[in-house]
C-alpha cells in the first residue's frame, strides 16, 4: 500500500509545503461544498422543483444508483495535488500547453462567462477572486487541475494550471495496480482467470465507494485517484455527481461523501437538545434551509476499508 509520511516526518521545507496545501485544501472543502450541494439546493428551489434527497441506502459502498441527469444540480471534477505532476505522465493525465490555463485558452470557451476579465495572477490560489475562477471554469468538460505551480522554486505557490484535463490511464490498469498493493494478485491482473479480474474491476470502484457501473465522471476520478497514488505527494479528487447528487472526496484520508438530508423538525429539536442548545441557534449555525415542518443540512459520510 502506498504511504506518504506524516507532517512531523518531513522536513522543514516539506512540512511548510504540507501545511500551505492543507489550509488551502480546507477552502477548498468549503466553497466545492457550497457549489456542489447547496447551491444545487436553491436552483432546484428557484425552479419550483422539490430537491431529490439521497436515500440512506444509496451510500452504502456498493449501492446501485439507478437515477436521471438532474438538470439543476452542479457536478465537476477537481485534482488538487500537493506537488507536481511530471510531464511524462502527460499520456496518462491529459494537460498540455493546449489546455493550460491561459487568457487565449479561456477566450475560447465560449459558453464561459468570467466574474471579472483574466489577468495571469487570477489563476493562483493566492489571488483573492481564485475561488471565483475555480467556479467559473467549474462547468468545463473533464476535469480541473490544481497543483503546485512549476515555474517558481524559491516557495510555494498553487495554481490551477490546466482546464478540461482527460484521465486516460485504462481501468486495466488501475485495476492491476490497487489488486497488487492489495496483494490480492502477484502481476498481472489476468494470471488466475478472466473473472477474477472483472471481479477485481469491481473492487476498485467498492474501494473508492462506488459502484462499479457508476457514470464516466466518477469512473474518471476513481482512476485519478488511484493513479495519483504513484506520486511522491499527496493529492485531492473532488467529484460531484448530478446522478448521485452527492460530492465526494478521495484523498490520502481516505473516502468520503457529502450529501444534503431532510431533518423533521423534532429530529432538529433533539439534536439541539443533545448539542445544548437553543433551537434557534442550532438552525442558523447548522441548517442551509427551514421549512414549516423540516430543515435541511449537509451530512458527511465518511468510509473505511475492511482490510
Amino acid at each position: 500500500m502506498p504511504t506518504w509520511p506524516y507532517r512531523f516526518q518531513l522536513s522543514l521545507q516539506d512540512r511548510l509545503r504540507r501545511s500551505v496545501y492543507e489550509v488551502l485544501r480546507d477552502q477548498m472543502d468549503m466553497y466545492l461544498l457550497q457549489y456542489a450541494l447547496i447551491d444545487s439546493y436553491w436552483n432546484f428551489c428557484e425552479a419550483g422543483e422539490p430537491y431529490p434527497f439521497v436515500p440512506k441506502r444509496e451510500l452504502k459502498p456498493r449501492a446501485r444508483v439507478v437515477a436521471k441527469e438532474h438538470i439543476y444540480h452542479n457536478h465537476f471534477l477537481v485534482m488538487f495535488c500537493e506537488g507536481t505532476i511530471p510531464g511524462w505522465y502527460k499520456k496518462y493525465i491529459r494537460f498540455f500547453d493546449s489546455n493550460k490555463v491561459t487568457k487565449e485558452g479561456v477566450a475560447e470557451l465560449a459558453y464561459i462567462q468570467l466574474h471579472k476579465k483574466y489577468t495571469k495572477n487570477l489563476r493562483y490560489f493566492e489571488n483573492p477572486d481564485f475561488e471565483n475562477l475555480v467556479l467559473d471554469l467549474l462547468p468545463v468538460d473533464y476535469a480541473l487541475l490544481i497543483q503546485k505551480d512549476p515555474t517558481i522554486r524559491t516557495r510555494t505557490r498553487y495554481a490551477m494550471t490546466h482546464f478540461h484535463v482527460k484521465i486516460d490511464w485504462p481501468i486495466d490498469n488501475a485495476t492491476e495496480e490497487m489488486a497488487q498493493q492489495l496483494r490480492y494478485i502477484a502481476k498481472d491482473l489476468y494470471e488466475i482467470d478472466e473473472k477474477y479480474a472483472e471481479n477485481l474491476n469491481n473492487k476498485l470502484f467498492e474501494h473508492y465507494g462506488f459502484h462499479y457501473a457508476v457514470g464516466g465522471r466518477r469512473t474518471a476520478a476513481v482512476v485519478a485517484a488511484q493513479f495519483l497514488k504513484k506520486m511522491e505527494f499527496i493529492s485531492t479528487v473532488y467529484v460531484a455527481s448530478s446522478e448521485s447528487r452527492t460530492l465526494a472526496r478521495l484523498s490520502e484520508r481516505g473516502v468520503s461523501r457529502y450529501v444534503l438530508v431532510k431533518l423533521p423538525t423534532d429530529e432538529i429539536s433533539r439534536l439541539a437538545s443533545d448539542s445544548r442548545m437553543k433551537f434557534d441557534n442550532f438552525v442558523e449555525r447548522f441548517l442551509i434551509d427551514v421549512q414549516d415542518d423540516f430543515g435541511v443540512g449537509v451530512f458527511q459520510v465518511v468510509y473505511r476499508n475492511t482490510i
